[in-house]
């Protein structure tokens, strides 16, 4: 069990609360999860920039993981970057994300994972906004988005 925050039945975010893992096959992945969501949640992919359909998402909301449902990221702190990726300056809770090097391709940069399911969300780059100098941009479709009247429906269990 690790700790992550959640959001209740209220609609509000709480935690650390201790939840499962997200530790499954690979056949069950593939179960649950689109094609492109299984190419970028659990192959570490990109999409192609200026494709995602979360990209122009304007609406006060929730970014969850597709992978698991884990809340990462709040339409607070998303940014238009240029980049052609959703771009955000935080993550909505700095436990609900693991960063780690990311070498591939020949580049030096941070992938941005969710903590619960190890999902691939996208990369991290430091050159964003204040306040924090980041840039998070991530797949959209390794994303799930519920605006801000909604999210008490997506409450976790571990917050009961």
């Amino acid at each position: 069990m690790k700790l992550f925050y959640v959001f209740n039945r209220a609609g509000q975010l709480v935690g650390p609360l201790p939840t499962a893992d997200w530790d499954l096959p690979e056949e069950k992945w593939r179960a649950l999860l689109s094609p492109d969501q299984f190419r970028l949640l659990r192959r570490q992919d990109t999409e192609v920039a200026f494709c995602g359909m979360l990209l122009d998402n304007k609406q006060q909301g929730v970014y969850f993981c597709a992978g698991c449902g884990l809340p990462v990221f709040s339409s607070d702190a998303k940014f238009d970057s240029g980049s052609g990726w959703p771009s955000f300056y935080q993550p909505l809770a700095a436990a609900n994300i693991i960063l780690r090097p990311d070498q591939r391709n020949g580049l030096q940069r941070l992938e941005v994972s969710c903590a619960r399911c190890a999902g691939h969300l996208g990369h991290v780059f430091a050159d964003g906004p204040h306040p924090s100098g980041q840039r998070f941009n991530l797949n959209s479709a390794s994303l799930l988005f519920a605006p801000s009247n909604q999210v008490a429906r997506l409450a976790d269990p571990a917050a009961d």
